[in-house]
Parts: C-alpha cells; sequence; structure tokens
C-alpha cells in the first residue's frame, strides 16, 4: 500500500550523459523543480542533475 503524505517520487537526470537517480521530495517545501550536484559514474565528477518528470 502507498505512503500516504506530501512525499513525491522524482527522477533526477544528468544534462551531460543522460544518467539517473531517483529520490522522493516534498511537494509542500518545495513546490519547484530542483537542481543537485551529484556525482555521475559514466563520467566519474560531479554533475548538476535537474528534475524531471
Amino acid at each position: 500500500m502507498a505512503k500516504k503524505g506530501n512525499r513525491q517520487h522524482i527522477v533526477l537526470k544528468s544534462e551531460e550523459t543522460g544518467h539517473t537517480y531517483h529520490s522522493t521530495k516534498n511537494k509542500r517545501n518545495t513546490p519547484d523543480r530542483i537542481e543537485i550536484k551529484k556525482y555521475n559514474p559514466m563520467s566519474r565528477k560531479h554533475e548538476t542533475y535537474k528534475e524531471e518528470k
């Protein structure tokens, strides 16, 4: 059964290689799309990941 609340599943995608991370965020606290710097194992460096819908 799914959890109730404001948390929503999101997909973070790298701008350069297309590598993805899956996470959740609180829709009430952060209604906008997020950008996070995370490690990209394909290019072996930290890159900007943007939330995609």
